[in-house]
């Protein structure tokens, strides 16, 4: 998507971001160049999907599975800003990603071979209703194939037509995925969650091997196969917390991948999302 951040004087600064791509952008910073971070999406013919693949090829981003479609262009969001904390303002109906997952045999194609498949809840809600279910079944049978699959739950209720179905799709994704990295603010202001043990407790029912719940500044709260760890980051004053969460994601799926414990690849996670909420905007390099 293009992101547009306050720039100062009543300016907006441009810049591409969105959830799983800001993850995918930190990947590839974080992981050694011999290997390939490729991102599965969809964009138009337009100038400024032009531009949107030329900043993703330039950030070393592959471009193989990203679809061109005549009729559509990218995304579009505005961030607020109070006290470092960010709110956003979305433009998503033109969004070509929302044809991410039509063509079978492309998506075929991109998962084969990989050693990790990263999607979200995002990614869930912008497809359509009927192509949810295909779009989990080939991400469960790369599990199988043995593919590490990691998700995020992120919940935006806005992007879904109904609580219902929110919560019954984030569950669906989360039963498919070796990794579940949700945030326990979203899980307390949609589910309910008390406390940060029952978000773990809850996606742990759901058959994952890890399960990594964040929770701002405050403490992780993890599930590593059989084992609960906890982790204390450093708490740091923050300038813009975006992307905070799909960094600190980046971070931890980067140590974990290199084959990492996982105390260690918290500790990655943690440092870089410090990292990043220090500067304004998604992608600070």
């Amino acid at each position: 998507m293009v992101e547009l951040a306050p720039a100062g004087d009543g300016l907006l600064r441009q810049s591409f971001a969105g959830d799983t791509f800001n993850t995918a952008w930190y990947l590839r910073r974080e992981l050694p160049q011999e290997w390939a971070v490729d991102y599965l999406t969809a964009v138009g013919q337009d100038p400024l999907s032009d531009r949107l693949l030329a900043f993703m090829t330039e950030a070393g981003i592959g471009t193989t599975h990203v679809r061109r479609l005549a009729e559509a262009t990218v995304g579009l969001y505005l961030i607020s800003l109070t006290q470092g904390e960010r709110s956003f303002t979305y433009w998503r109906g033109q969004s070509a990603a929302r044809h991410l997952a039509d063509d079978p045999a492309a998506l075929d194609r991109a998962l084969a071979g990989a050693a990790l498949v990263y999607f979200s809840g995002i990614t869930l809600a912008i497809l359509p209703a009927a192509l949810r279910a295909p779009f989990l079944e080939r991400i469960a049978q790369a599990r199988r194939e043995g593919i590490t699959v990691a998700f995020d739950p992120n919940m935006r209720p806005r992007l879904w037509p109904s609580l219902a179905v929110m919560r019954a799709q984030i569950a669906l994704g989360a039963a498919v995925s070796d990794i579940v990295l949700p945030s326990f603010d979203e899980e307390a202001a949609q589910l309910g969650d008390p406390d940060p043990q029952t978000t773990l407790t809850r996606y742990v029912a759901l058959g994952a091997d890890r399960v990594i719940v964040k929770h701002g500044a405050h403490r992780v709260h993890a599930f590593d196969r059989g084992q609960v760890v906890t982790y204390e980051p450093m708490p740091v004053p923050p300038v813009d917390t975006t992307a905070a969460g799909d960094s600190f994601n980046a971070g931890v799926l980067a140590g974990l991948v290199q084959g990492l414990n996982l105390e260690p690849a918290l500790a990655w996670g943690a440092a870089l999302a410090r990292h990043v909420i220090a500067s304004p905007g998604a992608l600070v390099p």
